[in-house]
């Protein structure tokens, strides 16, 4: 597969497009977004640091960390797919299959972690995959797509534990130390996390791949006739979703002591999908980073926390969060002066 760079003027969002080409930074690249996130971000810290003594503590802080990193690693994923034009309302069922899987191989076979890992991840990129060939063969819009493997996976996911947790995993060292251990202070699974991101970014920011995502989503016919190849990048896509959300699976076996088929994986899709429009992924594609995802993940996971802190009921928590996936997408349209629905005024 030739890997071509499109010639042409650069794609809107995209890293070649003015500063953000010029400043190759983390954070860089959506600009006033950022800035927007981390105003936001210091307020919600500052207004349950001073409604509750602890919350600014470095244990809770850490709390919010480890409870953000299975939400921040589905949310990366996201962002690289909704930046090639696509979305996966999938990947919290991907989650609960592969934390099932894990759980249910180690204990099956007693050969150790890693060969449940190795399960898990080579299903997931199965399922991920499977998610890109219905797409770009079966010609169906990523939404619908994904959404019946929202339910199918989920189904596969209870259908493999009988609907209830499987296997024990905290009689392994590799497990715990995944769960629980920490390196130079901090927790392993935001070291997972922080790996995941940066290599993500460094694809998106400085390879040829990470260049044509961003053709692909912007304009795709101006991308196919550059001679990128948009099936084998889709499906490739979706494959990535897949592993990440089995990495994601095994953090979440670790880290409750068994395989979960639905009891810490539902709803992950939405908190992945607004934690990447806040950050300022495009729904329509052709834009947004890696940086700003994070951002958004730590704003969420924060405000979570605080409210959880603070005894609001959860129901409540959702609203929020519905809140402002609603409220990202309505500054997404106000910015790029479109109006799909209604009439024009």
């Amino acid at each position: 597969m030739t890997l071509t760079r499109t010639p042409s003027p650069a794609v809107k969002g995209s890293p070649d497009d003015g500063v953000a080409a010029r400043r190759p930074k983390l954070f860089a690249g959506t600009g006033g977004q950022n800035i927007s996130l981390i105003g936001a971000l210091a307020v919600v810290l500052a207004l349950f640091g001073v409604l509750n003594e602890n919350y600014l503590s470095l244990s809770n802080m850490q709390v919010i960390a480890e409870a953000a990193t299975i939400t921040g690693l589905l949310a990366i994923v996201q962002t690289v797919v909704i930046i090639c034009g696509g979305l996966d309302i999938s990947v919290g069922s991907q989650v609960g299959v592969a934390s099932v899987v894990s759980a249910m191989t180690f204990t099956a076979t007693g050969s150790g972690a890693f060969l449940g890992m190795a399960a898990a991840v080579g299903v997931g990129m199965l399922i991920g995959a499977l998610n890109g060939i219905v797409i770009v063969y079966g010609r169906v819009n990523p939404t619908i797509a994904t959404l019946a493997g929202l339910a199918a996976y989920k189904g596969l996911a209870q259908l493999l534990s009988d609907g209830r947790a499987q296997g024990y995993v905290l009689n392994n060292d590799v497990f715990i130390f995944l769960g629980r251990g920490k390196i130079a202070g901090l927790p392993v699974m935001v070291w997972i996390l922080i790996v995941v991101a940066v290599t993500v970014h460094l694809l998106l920011k400085y390879t040829d791949i990470g260049r044509n995502l961003y053709a692909i989503g912007g304009n795709d016919t101006a991308a196919r006739l550059a001679g990128i190849s948009i099936n084998k990048y889709l499906i490739c896509v979706y494959a990535l979703i897949g592993v990440v959300a089995a990495i994601a699976g095994i953090l979440l076996t670790a880290r409750t002591g068994s395989g979960q088929p639905v009891s810490g994986s539902e709803g992950l899709e939405l908190k992945a999908i607004t934690a990447a429009a806040l950050g300022g992924a495009a729904l329509k594609g052709g834009k947004g980073g890696i940086g700003g995802t994070l951002l958004a993940v730590a704003l969420l996971g924060c405000l979570e926390n605080g409210l959880t802190v603070q005894g609001i009921n959860t129901f409540w928590q959702n609203v929020a969060q519905g809140a402002l996936l609603v409220i990202a997408v309505v500054i997404q349209q106000r910015r790029s002066g479109e109006r799909t629905v209604g009439l024009p005024h």
